[in-house]
């Protein structure tokens, strides 16, 4: 029986744990390509559901440290959350009215 040729290029490895750690630290696909000496689609094509699965584990802990602050009275990201997360906005009164200001001179 003959060996078997395989054709095209050798599949790319590489330590997909790395992988799935820089991209938690939310790195660009430039940065984790030229980190692994690779392409951009390379790492696209074979190694999509390691980086989703990254970015996603880098947004929950962003979220977390988020909160943290948030509960521990940190005012501007309570605004920023409440803004985010429920909608909230601040309120602009605007009128109809152009009359100028009252002004004296005291």
């Amino acid at each position: 029986m003959k060996d078997k040729k395989t054709v095209g290029r050798p599949k790319f490895e590489l330590d997909t744990n790395i992988l799935e750690k820089l991209a938690s630290i939310l790195c660009t696909m430039e940065e984790m390509a030229s980190f692994f000496g690779c392409s951009v689609d390379t790492l696209e094509r074979n190694f999509a559901d390691t980086i989703k699965k990254g970015r996603e584990q880098g947004k929950i802990s962003l979220r977390r440290l988020q909160f943290e602050k948030a509960q521990s009275g940190n005012t501007t990201m309570l605004i920023w959350l409440g803004k985010q997360i429920l909608g909230q906005k601040e309120k602009i009164e605007t009128s109809e009215n152009n009359d100028p200001l009252p002004w004296s001179y005291d």
